[in-house]
């Protein structure tokens, strides 16, 4: 007779508390200090200013968490948490983890509340806009596009490795931030001409970061609102980590536009955290859409068949599901040619 034992949620009721250790640790600086070289006990608790009582537990947890090691009493980064986790760094992803520390975790602590009322938990409740104030303050902006592209990273390489390029001249990035998708996709494929189009504020960030990638001859920028302006022609629309913004209405609506941007012939790719049909697999994606629910007013996280059936609506047809990496899955849709 197999064990009873509540263990398992035990660990699961306490995730929290994992969690907002290494968020705090991302916070407080720690992969970054420890990215210049491993240090004593002694010595992070001067540098990071930490409290005797704490430092000791506060490190060996990250160490058992597996984001540091420690030898001899000296502590390292993970070759991961040295990469991704060193501000110093341009493959950072910490903005966003920071962001979800500072602000975001506590407002988790009122999903009970959006689950009885379905309504939004984050400033908004109160009559703020945190994402009105970030795109107001060109620093912080730059700092969450940047947090972003180290997210999409993964996801741009495997659309360019993965998408049949060959048959196509020219793609748009909707919503593009940075523009990491069009500098991977340009680098790989050489034929290819790019559009990023996003919001007029993103503009100079965006030709930065492609002009010190050597490709500002490829790719342009096209300001506007994907809500207010028609999407930019191009063969291929690409829409990333946008549709789960939306509710149900949106989507389709900004799938028509897609539609109606490409060609005959031409197509649109939409990946998210697309959540398996059965909606048993992926908890990242299924958890985003309880993210979507505490951030947005109607937002929500999606199947491969849910996209399909709008897809097929907006009038694509040929339409196929392909897992990138991670939690992360592309759904295309071809435009008739005819």
């Amino acid at each position: 007779m197999a064990t009873v034992t509540p263990e398992y949620f035990m660990k699961l009721g306490t995730g929290y508390w994992a969690s907002k250790t290494f968020l705090s640790a991302v916070e407080l600086g720690v992969f970054t200090v420890l990215a210049r070289g491993p240090a004593s006990l002694s010595a992070l608790e001067k540098e990071l200013g930490l409290s005797p009582r704490a430092s000791r537990d506060f490190l060996d947890a990250l160490t058992a968490l597996k984001v540091l090691e420690r030898r001899d009493g000296v502590y390292a980064n993970t070759p991961d948490a040295d990469f991704f986790l060193d501000r110093a760094k341009p493959s950072y992803i910490g903005g966003i983890l920071e962001m979800f520390s500072v602000r975001l975790y506590g407002f988790w602590s009122s999903l009970t509340e959006a689950l009885k009322t379905g309504k939004l938990q984050n400033e908004a409740k109160m009559g703020g806009d945190f994402f009105a104030r970030m795109y107001a303050d060109p620093k912080v902006l730059r700092g969450f596009l940047a947090a972003m592209t180290g997210l999409s990273a993964p996801a741009a390489q495997a659309i360019a490795e993965k998408f049949d390029w060959s048959k196509h001249g020219s793609f748009v990035d909707v919503g593009a931030a940075q523009g990491i998708l069009p500098v991977t996709v340009c680098s790989a494929h050489g034929h290819l001409q790019g559009i990023g189009f996003d919001l007029p504020v993103v503009g100079p960030i965006f030709e930065d970061f492609v002009a010190a990638n050597r490709l500002a001859g490829r790719i342009r920028f096209v300001s506007g609102s994907f809500f207010e302006d028609p999407m930019p022609k191009a063969d291929v629309v690409i829409m990333g980590h946008i549709l789960h913004d939306w509710d149900l209405e949106q989507k389709k609506m900004l799938l028509r536009k897609a539609y109606e941007a490409v060609p005959p012939g031409g197509a649109v790719i939409v990946y998210d955290a697309i959540i398996d049909n059965d909606r048993r697999e992926n908890v990242f994606g299924l958890l985003m859409s309880l993210n979507m629910l505490i951030e947005t007013e109607g937002g929500f996280d999606y199947t491969g068949a849910d996209c399909t059936g709008w897809m097929r609506e907006a009038g694509f047809t040929d339409v196929t599901v392909e897992h990138l990496v991670g939690p992360d899955s592309m759904v295309v849709g071809r435009k008739p040619s005819s």
